[in-house]
């Protein structure tokens, strides 16, 4: 057999970026063909108005009406107590003076009663004061005209320098004469002692009075043995 005389020519192929890369430069080329006829500028104005109707075109939201505020809960009230009004009592029967007198009632002019004056109670009497008690005079040893002489010292004393005090308690008669002696402090020495006794019992005294009576009375006489 005789073969074709035409054959086709064989067929390239595309690879994918290749293509890719046309269907981009196909849509810029269309987009620039468009911009200058016009079709894309009134495809905006007709999609612009569309959105600005839209957004008009929605209704408000409905308002909520603002709930009335409760109404205040009233505070109960205490309940005043009903003050019970008080019952008036009835009025009291009035005294009527009976005209007719007494049968017993004394006639003539009635004179008023005065209540009797009181009794004063007697007074008492005050007591009496006590009498003053009569004044005590002491007896003395001091007087001029007794002419008491000083008391001896002992020799003995006098070379061992014994000295000191003696009290002499005597009995004082009321003719002025010593009764009795004793020693009421002694010196610490007997001898000095001794002398004072025998000293005291041989001098004079003026006697003791009360109530200016002359009495026996006690008398202390103080001796100092001194050496010179």
């Amino acid at each position: 057999m005789n073969a074709p005389l035409f054959r086709p020519a064989p067929r390239l192929p595309v690879s994918r970026n290749a293509a890719i890369a046309l269907a981009v430069v196909a849509l810029h080329i269309g987009f620039i063909w468009a911009l200058q006829s016009g079709l894309l500028m009134r495809a905006v104005e007709v999609v612009v108005p569309v959105e600005l109707l839209s957004q008009f075109i929605e209704p408000p939201a409905p308002k909520v009406a603002p709930q009335p505020p409760a109404p205040p809960v009233p505070l109960e009230q205490p309940k005043k107590a009903l003050a019970r009004a008080p019952t008036p009592e009835p009025p009291l029967p009035m005294a009527i003076k009976d005209p007719t007198p007494a049968p017993n009632a004394p006639t003539g002019p009635t004179v008023p009663q005065t209540a009797p004056a009181p009794i004063a109670a007697p007074v008492a009497a005050a007591p009496a004061a006590p009498p003053a008690s009569p004044s005590v005079q002491l007896p003395s040893s001091d007087a001029d005209y007794l002419q008491n002489p000083r008391p001896p010292y002992p020799p003995i004393s006098r070379r061992l320098n014994e000295q000191g005090k003696t009290t002499v308690r005597v009995l004082i008669g009321a003719d002025g004469q010593p009764q009795r002696a004793e020693i009421a402090k002694s010196s610490g020495f007997s001898r000095l002692d001794d002398a004072a006794l025998a000293t005291v019992m041989r001098w004079r005294y003026v006697p003791g009075k009360r109530g200016g009576v002359a009495e026996a009375m006690w008398f202390n006489v103080p001796i100092n043995w001194v050496l010179e």
